[in-house]
């Protein structure tokens, strides 16, 4: 028996020959292992070409942008919260306090706005630091709100609520990072 004669259409690159050999399209590769790994390239490269000069998997490349584009605000927090810890340090007294305390909570906002930016976007996993913010928060507000001084409160209750909140938190944000990555639970 002889070869049967099959006729393909392509789009894209390359025109169909015929010959003994078969049909193939005329891209100078001769097995099919090579011709899916060149049209998957040319894939990828449309893909980032589409957007903007991205590789093709999500949380890589660059930082992702803040939502108040090239304006350094978190830069300019930092600063100021730098400037604050010193001059509080500094001073010997209530407002000197007051300063570093402010300083403190200001560059530790600065911080995790930065790493829920990038957890978001898939850039990079802060997965632990963001569960132990919401659980940290979550301890104080129960403290706070159960009757009685701050000292009085059962260390059982809030440690409970505490640990619930870090183990609920953090499988969230890992799951999120996993969507947004593109499949990775941590970079």
């Amino acid at each position: 028996m002889g070869r049967r004669s099959r006729k393909r259409s392509l789009t894209g690159e390359g025109a169909v020959r015929s010959g003994a050999s078969g049909d193939r399209p005329d891209t100078g590769l001769s097995s099919r292992a090579e011709r899916d790994a060149e049209r998957r390239r040319r894939h990828a490269e449309a893909v980032a070409a589409s957007q903007g000069g991205r590789s093709g998997r999500r949380g890589t490349g660059e930082r992702p942008q803040a939502p108040w584009g090239a304006f350094p605000l978190a830069e300019i927090v930092v600063l100021l919260a730098i400037v604050l810890a010193v001059a509080g340090f500094l001073l010997r007294s209530e407002r000197g306090t007051v300063m570093l305390i402010a300083g403190l909570v200001l560059g530790s906002l600065a911080g995790l706005e930065l790493a829920a930016r990038e957890h978001f976007a898939g850039y990079r996993s802060h997965t632990s630091l963001l569960a132990a913010c919401a659980a940290f928060a979550t301890g104080a507000v129960v403290a706070i709100a159960l009757p009685g001084s701050i000292t009085e409160v059962p260390k059982a209750i809030v440690a409970v609520a505490v640990i619930a909140v870090f183990g609920l938190a953090f499988w969230r944000l890992r799951t999120a990072f996993k969507r947004r990555s593109g499949g990775l639970s941590f970079r």
